[in-house]
């Protein structure tokens, strides 16, 4: 009998558990960081204030993604 089509072989990383886990760490760690970062600048408009937190946001996320996938990937 043929393999299952939706069977999968996931090469030890669960890549679903560190989308979420690096979503909900970003949130929780980044949101303090973008606060505290932003006390040394000064952004007068909205929009000013936007593009620096998507700046931070940005960097918080992918260190956030390499530490989680590298702990994933240590652990399996």
């Amino acid at each position: 009998m043929p393999d299952r089509i939706d069977s999968t072989d996931p090469a030890g990383v669960d890549y679903g558990w560190v989308m979420q886990v690096t979503f909900a760490l970003t949130i929780v760690v980044g949101a303090p960081i973008v606060a505290v970062a932003s006390l040394g600048v000064t952004v007068p408009t909205w929009n000013e204030k936007a593009i620096f937190a998507v700046r931070v946001g940005a960097v918080v996320w992918f260190l956030t993604a390499i530490g989680v996938y590298l702990y994933a990937r240590r652990r399996r």
